[in-house]
């Protein structure tokens, strides 16, 4: 990290912390009644923290992608739901960072310097094969669009201003981004998901019916930025290393103030027992190697971001660029891989370190290893190890879009 960085990168942890402070105090309790943190997302977003990637003469922090997930992983720390629920925003403010400079891309700067936040909705229901768009964007004849279809997993878009909707055209057949305003008629969205974590994400089913469309938020699918999957996974990182940096605070902060011990214990204070400490301190050192992982995959991502900026310069070739591409993809799986079983087996070890009261439902422990176990059930990593494997061995390329259905 360069001289410069550090002093931002302090600037914006002090700017947020009294945030992320808040979020986390407010955090065990949203978690165990489902409410949803709108307030909160709220106030990150009129803090300006949606727009920490924008550049500062158009209003933003001019954050590099290493510091926005060294804040990434505080922020997953204090409530991972809220970490995850805004990954689509911030992968939809790199596309617009790395789209052709003009006055479109200028328009989305000011929305996210103006606290407006988007939101996911790419996964097709139901009896969908792989590769099928079934949500459609048709032209309504009066020079705009209408889009059809029904998302499932729309994380974060029940706090969004816009969906970031995958969809495909009827006129043309090209894939496309729609960006949807969801403040319409026409837009439908429902908090239903039903898995055991990651519970207050707002994720759940996005229905569009006749939802107006304008021309100018149409985006080509083929122009989305390389290394979307790379980012993507990036965050769901973020969420695993601060879930263990959360787990750390609380199983020490219950270990420290614990007045019962065991007659075979060795110490007559827990928090003085040298095999309870060895526990924390196992975990302590997941939490700092996860941390570790995610600023070395943020670097990979950083060097991709630098070049396609490099590539509309002129200043690479194609193949400079799909090689940027590849090393942070290949980083971002490898990570996955690793990580994915080091902060589960942390986490569960962290109840090593207390007694049958840690599980206690008013404690709300488990979630760390709920949430931790859900968000790294996304994007399997059991694939992406044979993958990697297959370009160690093979050299196969890794696959940087994939899709998810039935097979045909």
């Amino acid at each position: 990290m360069t001289a410069l960085a550090v002093p931002r990168l302090a600037g914006l942890r002090e700017r947020f912390a009294p945030h992320f402070a808040q979020i986390a105090a407010g955090a065990a309790q949203r978690d165990r009644t489902g409410d949803l943190p709108h307030a909160q997302i709220a106030q990150l977003a009129a803090a300006g923290f949606g727009a920490i990637r924008v550049p500062e003469a158009q209003g933003g922090a001019g954050a590099t992608l290493p510091e926005l997930f060294e804040l990434f992983v505080d922020l997953a720390a204090a409530d991972s739901n809220i970490a995850q629920a805004l990954r689509a925003h911030f992968a939809f403010v790199e596309d617009r960072l790395v789209a052709a400079p003009g006055p479109e891309r200028d328009r989305w700067l000011e929305r996210f310097v103006n606290g407006e936040l988007v939101g996911n909705s790419w996964t097709e229901v139901g009896a969908v094969t792989l590769g099928e768009v079934l949500t459609k964007v048709s032209p309504d004849g009066n020079g705009g669009f209408r889009i059809n279809g029904t998302k499932y997993y729309s994380t974060g878009s029940i706090f969004a201003d816009w969906l970031d909707t995958y969809a495909e055209r009827t006129d043309t057949g090209r894939r496309v981004i729609a960006a949807v305003s969801r403040h319409q008629e026409g837009v439908v969205l429902e908090d239903d998901w039903d898995g055991f974590g990651q519970r207050t994400t707002g994720t759940g089913t996005s229905t569009f019916t006749d939802a107006v469309v304008r021309p100018e938020d149409l985006i080509d699918f083929e122009t989305r930025f390389k290394y979307q999957t790379a980012f993507y996974q990036q965050v769901l990182l973020a969420v695993l290393a601060g879930s263990a940096k959360a787990a750390q605070r609380d199983f020490a902060g219950e270990l420290k103030n614990r007045k019962r011990t065991f007659s075979h214990g060795a110490a007559n204070i827990a928090g003085e027992d040298p095999q309870l400490l060895q526990v924390i301190g196992e975990v302590s050192a997941a939490a700092f190697a996860a941390a570790a992982t995610v600023e070395r995959v943020s670097h990979a991502l950083q060097a991709a971001y630098e070049s396609a900026l490099a590539l509309q310069a002129g200043q690479i070739t194609v193949d400079d660029d799909e090689a940027a591409n590849d090393a942070a993809e290949l980083a971002s799986a490898q990570a996955q891989v690793v990580l994915t079983p080091l902060v589960l087996n942390a986490l569960t070890h962290a109840f090593d370190a207390l007694a049958a009261s840690a599980t206690s439902v008013s404690k709300n422990l488990d979630r760390h290893w709920r949430n931790a176990r859900t968000a790294g059930n996304h994007n399997p990593w059991v694939f992406k190890a044979r993958l990697i494997g297959d370009l160690a061995v093979n050299e196969a390329p890794l696959p940087r879009i994939w899709a998810i259905g039935a097979s045909k």
